[in-house]
């Protein structure tokens, strides 16, 4: 197993609705790691795979982990985007009964492309002419816009997992995609647990990778409802601990002890990244910082860590360039191994401007335009 790999199954799955996510999140981590890495794990080995998971997120998962993630999390949101697109195609008047339409048409979609290996967006209407019919999404709003049949229901047929994402259209900065039949592309579809089962085994994950947390933690993290949270700690057998501030958090009982002191380390880490994300309640790590690194959502800009917190955050200039502001005082030696963190990600990431290192909101003075220190 890859060493992108292991990681990757380590903090259960990697974000990667902005797909340089998923390499900077690996770069960060793993001493030599190359792009090439990535895209062998992804796209030759196919020992992890893209998949619509958890709070309707795209995340890069092994394949062993994935019938979880579509049963815990994936079934429920595949379901609630197939009726979209029934409304959709019915408000349109593509069809007066848009269930079975449907289903006809994706049979014939996933008939094509079994047939065909891999397809883009593009083609589907010339294999399947109804998929090239548009639909607004909007009608009457002001940020009314169309969209083809094919551009919505690929993303369904994805989300029940029929599909995958394989390589995309450019280089590994590009977020459209091939898509290929999930059977074809790693064997067969993944096993799928029962939903309560299921709910277990991503619980249990989480714990062990970011643990301690507590119960708001994980229901935002799954997106599940606050039933099914409780009911997948107890079916890992959490136990209740006392965190600092009074609040009550859990952790796998084989994980009770106090970690160990660890020597400080400095690390950039890009938007969305696992760890900065990995909790709802981020006061313990983050400070008052959320205005200036994570936007009205809770999504996280690249960020600065230093011996385990948020204290800053990054940018990539238009000519390859990492600058970076501190928002708090690390004193030298913490200031010194930004810089050198800093230096090494500049030369790993090279001259093109990456939206996953360009979207911080350090400050009302842009990262971008700050020295390389601030």
């Amino acid at each position: 197993i890859s060493r992108a790999v292991a990681l990757a199954d380590r903090l259960v799955a990697l974000h990667s609705s902005d797909p340089v996510t998923v390499y900077l999140s690996l770069t960060a981590r793993i001493d030599g790691f190359a792009v090439a890495d990535g895209e062998r794990a992804l796209y030759e080995d196919r020992t992890v795979v893209r998949m619509l998971g958890m709070r309707r997120t795209l995340w890069v998962v092994t394949p062993e982990l994935a019938g979880a993630v579509q049963a815990s999390s994936t079934d429920k949101v595949a379901a609630a985007e197939r009726r979209r697109a029934e409304q959709l195609v019915a408000a349109n008047g593509h069809a007066d009964d848009p269930g079975p339409w449907l289903e006809a048409l994706g049979a014939r979609l996933l008939a094509e492309i079994q047939d065909r290996g891999e397809v883009t967006t593009r083609e589907l209407p010339d294999l399947v002419p109804e998929l090239g019919l548009q639909v607004e999404l909007a009608p009457g709003k002001p940020y009314n816009a169309s969209a083809s049949v094919a551009s919505r229901l690929l993303p369904v047929l994805a989300a029940e997992g029929h599909l995958v994402r394989t390589r995309p259209l450019g280089s590994w900065v590009a977020s459209q995609y091939r898509w290929t039949s999930t059977a074809r592309w790693l064997g067969a579809e993944p096993a799928r647990p029962e939903r309560a089962d299921a709910q277990a085994e991503v619980a249990r994950r989480w714990l062990a990778a970011f643990g301690p947390g507590t119960d708001e933690d994980l229901r935002w993290w799954t997106g599940w409802t606050k039933g099914h949270t409780r009911a997948a700690l107890e079916a890992v057998g959490a136990v209740e601990i006392d965190l600092d501030g009074g609040a009550t958090g859990w952790v796998l009982p084989d994980d009770t002890e106090r970690s160990a002191a660890v020597e400080p380390v400095a690390a950039l880490l890009p938007s969305l990244d696992p760890t900065t994300m990995g909790w709802k309640e981020r006061a313990w790590y983050l400070g008052d910082h959320a205005e200036r690194l994570f936007d009205r959502n809770g999504n996280a800009g690249p960020t600065i860590w230093w011996d385990g917190r948020v204290v800053g955050g990054w940018a990539q200039r238009g000519d390859g360039t990492v600058a970076t502001e501190l928002l708090d005082d690390v004193g030298t030696e913490g200031r010194g191994a930004i810089d050198d963190a800093a230096g090494r990600l500049e030369a790993w990431l090279g001259a093109p401007r990456t939206s996953a290192a360009s979207g911080s909101r350090c400050s009302t003075t842009s990262c971008a335009d700050a020295p390389r220190s601030a």
